[in-house]
């Protein structure tokens, strides 16, 4: 019966926070309308919309008013405090009945048991709860490097975010990266910084890095009461009110709203006034607009940890952050209510099989329903729709346009798809998008305009052999990398030509470690790594001529060609080979023959002949080519190959090594030896900057100088330094570093 009770579905509306005894035949007939789906585990307080005595109706539940919804990411620097926020929301919304913790292990979004160990948020958690009558979809996403693709494919499909910091930080290296991600997305952000209660908060550094480092202006909504240990609440700048904490409290639900007064509060009445001075006339409609325009960020403070801040924020965020509706999606006219959704995640659940989460942007999703996938070309059925509620689901039967969904029974569909009701209505909307003058397509190509920007992947960085444990396990450890490959598209594995071998590619040390503990986990599979490399590229430094030709009979059919081709060093960046044909070529060659030809080039490059690494920032002219009727394009494909092959060792070449931006947050006392320690490691520093009592060393190093840098960090710091890496760019060796590599690699040293 307590199981029943927290599942009940009526007419009636919201008003307060706990559900209390119902009839339990009223609880059954409404339990049959609407399927549920809850794996045992944390203890939740609600369904989603049934809040309080009173609930809601079944349709608001699954389908709320658009203008009532809110897409919402949560994104930030590493250890800011991303985590123990969303917690404190879920618990103030109703959600749980327990406040989680991530050094406790038991936090709702950070599920995985390697999240829980290592009290970082790896994958992203969709939460989906209520507040005050509005319906929000939050997305908890990673802070660090190694998982920017995580990060980068749900600001993809949010609406708005709130970027936390720590208020004794401020603007953090890895802030800056999210940042950036958000403005391209064209995110509207609000600021909530964090840990006002730690020693060293300052609310005025805080505020001034926001304004200096990302070049945003930042909108005061709240002041701090206190700082560090004096902090016990906040001024509400809008309202002119004091919000102030009970200290009896555990949880922080309790606060109470007092006026500000010209006896009592003085100096915070004039510091209150000055700042709302400083906001338009209008507050509320105004602050809501210059957000939506990304002209300014509304700034509000508190203490997740310590229970302080988080409904004002939750306020904040109906208040402030968009609704569907408000954000500008262009493609939507084309559609016309039909359904246009993306997939921007899929987990792989061993009873469920893969779990595809989409953005509705138009149209409605049901169960049974068969879609097309405009990527893959395919039509696919779903055969159940669910709620996301971290690792617990609960089955609907239907989800509207602006709403994030969970669908269980696609096969073939992977992060990036967009996907449609049926081929007919994709170019349906080709037609209409062509009607709108929108630039000119060819027949084939009519869908390509209808693809949702997807989510680019980076370059690995660090590669590694992995094996299984016996021969006979093999085709188990492909199923297993196909699964998260399709989960982690930044996951890269590819077989090692000479060897055999399964190399597995990866964006850092902890991301293949990671991949490495999930095959164990999850699939049961006891692999062996080899040692971790770095992904180096090559490039030529001079322009050189080759020809070759090839000339084979197979059967009774003689196979003849001739090539000539020059390659020559690329003055602009380009990981593919740019491929540029004499006009005497292009006269009588054909479609197939070109694509056999660019293929050839494209698999030249693919490995160079310093380190067997990709070829990039080459470009190629082909000057002849001869064909023989007859010639099949696979053997055009093998001669280009061979000949590119050939300009490529007559070439002067050049080893191209990954360079990290470094950014290490080390105290005073310790500086000289860390400083000393990047020397060695060809580190290169730009800038030593002073962060409150501690010192920030931001500058370059090669990402092979690096491996295990966290743990020599630690040993020289006693562990009081933190640092952060991304990467920069591939700058070329210098020849002695060069020339010990290939030693290294020969056997040599």
């Amino acid at each position: 019966m307590s199981n029943l009770r927290i599942f009940a579905v009526n007419h009636k509306k919201i008003s307060s926070l706990h559900i209390d005894n119902m009839c339990c035949s009223k609880i059954r007939v409404n339990l049959r309308r609407l399927k549920l789906h809850l794996p045992h585990g944390r203890n939740h307080s609600s369904l989603p919309g049934i809040i309080g005595n009173d609930v809601k109706s079944l349709h608001s539940i699954i389908s709320p008013p658009i203008t009532k919804i809110r897409n919402i990411g949560i994104m930030a620097h590493i250890d800011a405090g991303k985590t123990t926020t969303t917690e404190r929301i879920l618990y103030y919304s109703g959600y749980t009945r327990s406040l989680g913790d991530v050094d406790d292990g038991d936090t709702v979004t950070d599920f995985m048991a390697q999240e829980r160990e290592r009290g970082i948020t790896i994958q992203s958690a969709a939460v989906t709860f209520d507040w005050k009558g509005y319906r929000i979809n939050l997305i908890d996403t990673p802070g660090h490097v190694d998982f920017t693709l995580e990060v980068e494919r749900c600001l993809r499909v949010l609406d708005g975010a709130v970027a936390v910091f720590d208020a004794s930080a401020g603007v953090e290296a890895q802030t800056l990266t999210v940042w950036r991600q958000a403005d391209k997305h064209k995110i509207p952000r609000i600021c909530f910084l964090n840990k006002m209660d730690k020693t060293g908060a300052s609310f005025n550094y805080a505020v001034e890095s926001i304004r200096e480092k990302l070049k945003a202006k930042p909108l005061l909504l709240q002041l701090p009461i206190g700082e560090a240990k004096t902090f016990k609440g906040v001024v509400d700048v809008v309202n002119k009110e004091k919000l102030l904490w009970n200290l009896n409290s555990d949880d922080g639900k309790n606060f109470e709203r007092k006026p500000l007064l010209e006896v009592s509060d003085p100096q915070l009445l004039k510091e209150t006034t000055e700042a709302r001075n400083a906001l338009i006339e209008q507050l509320q409609t105004a602050i809501h607009r210059v957000t939506l325009a990304q002209t300014a960020v509304p700034v509000l403070c508190g203490s997740a940890l310590k229970n302080k801040g988080v409904q004002p924020l939750l306020d904040a965020i109906t208040m402030y952050l968009p609704s569907p509706e408000e954000r500008n999606y262009e493609f939507l006219q084309w559609y016309k209510g039909d359904l246009c959704a993306l997939a921007f995640k899929v987990l792989h659940d061993k009873q469920r099989g893969p779990l595809v989460f989409m953005r509705i942007y138009s149209g409605m999703i049901k169960p049974q329903l068969a879609i097309h996938n405009i990527n893959g070309n395919c039509t696919e059925r779903i055969s159940r729709l669910l709620l996301p509620f971290a690792d617990q689901h609960v089955e609907i039967p239907s989800l509207t346009a602006g709403n994030i969904a969970l669908t269980v029974g696609l096969k073939h569909t992977a992060t990036g798809d967009t996907i449609v009701s049926s081929k007919s209505s994709a170019l349906a909307a080709a037609r209409r998008a062509e009607r709108k003058g929108e630039k000119k397509h060819r027949q084939n190509n009519e869908a390509e305009k209808l693809l949702l920007a997807g989510v680019e992947i980076p370059e690995p960085v660090f590669f590694c052999t992995i094996e299984p444990p016996s021969i006979a396990k093999q085709p188990d450890l492909d199923h297993a990398l196909k699964c998260l490959q399709r989960e982690d598209p930044s996951l890269k594995v590819k077989l090692d030509p000479d060897s055999g071998q399964t190399i597995l590619c990866g964006m850092g040390e902890l991301h293949i470690e990671i991949i490495h503990d999930r095959i164990k986990r999850e699939y049961g599979l006891e692999t062996y790594l080899g040692p971790l490399q770095v992904a180096y590229r090559e490039t030529i430094l001079n322009s050189v001529h080759a020809t070759d030709a090839l000339d084979r009979t197979l059967g009774d059919k003689r196979h003849l060609v001739t090539v000539e081709l020059e390659a020559k060093p690329l003055e602009t960046s380009s990981l593919q080979p740019v491929i540029d044909y004499a006009q005497s070529v292009t006269q009588d060659l054909s479609q197939a023959s070109q694509e056999a030809v660019e293929n050839g080039i494209h698999s030249a490059c693919l490995q160079g002949p310093l380190l067997g690494s990709p070829i990039q920032d080459v470009a190629v002219t082909l000057h002849s080519l001869v064909i023989h009727p007859g010639t099949s394009t696979t053997m055009i494909s093998a001669c280009v190959s061979r000949c590119m092959q050939k300009a490529l060792k007559k070439a002067d070449k050049q080893i191209l090594e990954p360079l990290m931006n470094l950014e290490v947050t080390v105290p005073r006392d310790y500086l000289s030896p860390v400083l000393a320690d990047l020397a060695q490691r060809r580190g290169n520093i730009q800038e030593i900057q002073t962060r409150q009592d501690n010192k920030v060393v931001i500058g370059f190093v090669p990402l092979a100088e690096i491996m295990g840098y966290s743990t020599v960090l630690r040993t020289l710091t006693s562990g009081s330094a933190t640092f952060a890496l991304e990467l920069s760019n591939y700058q070329a060796m210098n020849p002695q570093d060069q020339s010990t590599l290939l030693s290294r690699r020969s056997g040599l040293t």
